[in-house]
């Protein structure tokens, strides 16, 4: 097979799904969410962004095999660019939408060409180092950030000049929405093509796919830019749909959260990422709406049932279950036949 077959080979595999399948389903899951629950746009919009960056968490944990507890800097850094832009130069929705995606596409790259150079633990205790470091210069940029009291004081202008984030949270949950579908889009696009195959490859043997000539350093860098513009555009729609950004978004909890969010729905498959962010921010919702101090031991007793039973071996055999009992039902009724 040639280099030129190569995406057309892929695009045959029978496993493989046109890119924009998952996007439409989410879209059509979203908008009837949408209409069915005018009372609960604000807990659509939040699921949107969270899934967001979980599914740009996706790609450096479970494509490229980058453990990293770090990931709250690049949504932090979308916050904070889509925030200032707003309340200094222009409240435009969509030119703050490109300024927090380029800041964490940014932040990304210039730290992604360090930290990169390292693996394993190293890794690991290097993003977290980044993430308080980004905290750190946020809490004392006062003048441009707010500090410790946040950011605040920006209104978003009307979506393309028509539809303006009105208090009900009808345009914030759709323009949420709209950017988680066309995030998915990328990310399968990317994932799909022949580069994502490189990166899941060095994901399984690093040392194999460097012997075979792939730039090992260049192809990791490149996904984690694309997952930091991801979790960049995340941030900034927190931003946008909240008007107010908090040391909060800068936080170790949020990368806490996200990888959690990753673990209950199953890394490596991007739909993965979705459901596991709107599983747990459910599950926040109405346990902590029953008992505000003790919701985490539900949450906790979710993820210790994920890890004992893993949701793609708990599928598997729910899936051999149904055929066998589908089989038992079409034997017997030919036998009654």
């Amino acid at each position: 097979m040639t280099t030129s077959d190569a995406p057309t080979a892929i695009c045959r595999a029978p496993r493989c799904a046109p890119p924009w399948r998952l996007p439409a389903i989410v879209l059509l899951i979203g908008v009837a969410a949408w209409w069915l629950m005018p009372e609960q746009l604000g807990l659509l919009t939040r699921i949107a962004f969270m899934a967001l960056l979980v599914l740009s968490l996706d790609l450096v944990v479970g494509v490229a095999g980058l453990a990293t507890l770090g990931h709250t800097a690049l949504f932090g850094i979308g916050a904070y660019a889509a925030g200032i832009f707003a309340l200094r130069v222009h409240p435009d929705p969509t030119l703050g939408l490109l300024m927090g995606t380029a800041a964490g596409a940014v932040l990304a790259a210039a730290s992604g060409a360090f930290l990169l150079r390292y693996s394993g633990f190293t890794f690991l205790m290097l993003t977290i180092a980044v993430a308080q470091i980004t905290a750190s210069l946020a809490q004392k940029a006062r003048d441009w950030t707010g500090g410790d009291d946040g950011l605040s004081g920006f209104t978003m202008a009307p979506l393309f000049g028509r539809f303006a984030f009105d208090m009900e949270g009808r345009t914030t949950a759709l323009y949420a929405l709209g950017v988680l579908v066309v995030g998915l889009y990328v990310a399968r696009r990317v994932v799909d093509s022949p580069f994502g195959l490189a990166v899941r490859g060095i994901h399984e043997n690093r040392a194999r796919m460097a012997a075979l000539g792939t730039p090992v350093i260049a192809r990791l860098l490149a996904m984690y830019t694309l997952a930091g513009a991801l979790a960049g555009a995340a941030g900034a729609v927190s931003a946008q749909t909240s008007a107010i950004v908090g040391l909060d978004s800068l936080s170790f909890a949020v990368s806490a959260e996200a990888l959690v969010m990753l673990i209950l729905g199953g890394a490596g498959r991007l739909h993965g990422a979705l459901i596991g962010a709107v599983v747990f921010t459910l599950l926040h919702h109405t346990a902590s709406s029953i008992n505000p101090y003790h919701w985490l031991f539900v949450v906790g007793a979710a993820l210790m049932l994920v890890v004992l039973v893993p949701p793609r071996k708990a599928w598997d055999r729910l899936r051999a279950r149904f055929a066998f009992l589908g089989g038992k039902a079409s034997a017997s009724a030919r036998e009654t036949a």
